[in-house]
C-alpha cells in the first residue's frame, strides 16, 4: 500500500510564504511524475505545478515565478515553496504522484489527503 502524506499547509498574510511537503511511504518501487493541485471553494480542482522524474517542471501561469516545485528521490518527497503568496492562492492543496509499487509492473496514480492554505489580506 502506498500512501502520500501532506504538511505544511497554514495561515499567512498576503506577501508571505509556505513550504508544503509530501512523503510517499509503503511499498514503493519508483516514483515517476509528482505533482501538487489545489481546489478553492468554488472553483475546479487545478494542477499547480508538476515535476517528472528527471526533474524538468511545469507551472500554472497563475504561479509562474512565485512557486518552485522540487523534489529528493531518496526522501520519495515532493516539496512547494510559496512565495509572495496572494489571497487567491487559498485552496486546499494536494500531492498526486504516478507510483509504481514494488512487485507489480504499471504505475498506479495516488493522492494525499490534502492541506489548507489561507491566505489573509
Amino acid at each position: 500500500q502506498v500512501q502520500l502524506v501532506e504538511s505544511g499547509g497554514g495561515l499567512v498574510q498576503a506577501g508571505g510564504s509556505l513550504r508544503l511537503s509530501c512523503a510517499a511511504s509503503g511499498s514503493i518501487f519508483s516514483i515517476n511524475s509528482m505533482a501538487w493541485y489545489r481546489h478553492a471553494p468554488g472553483k475546479q480542482r487545478e494542477v499547480v505545478a508538476v515535476i517528472d522524474s528527471s526533474g524538468s517542471t511545469n507551472y500554472a501561469d497563475s504561479v509562474k515565478g512565485r512557486f518552485t516545485i522540487s523534489r529528493d528521490n531518496a526522501k520519495n518527497t515532493v516539496y512547494l515553496q510559496m512565495n509572495s503568496l496572494k489571497p487567491e492562492d487559498t485552496a486546499v492543496y494536494y500531492c498526486n504522484a504516478d507510483v509504481r509499487a514494488r512487485y507489480t509492473s504499471f504505475f498506479h496514480n495516488y493522492w494525499g489527503q490534502g492541506t489548507q492554505v489561507t491566505v489573509s489580506s
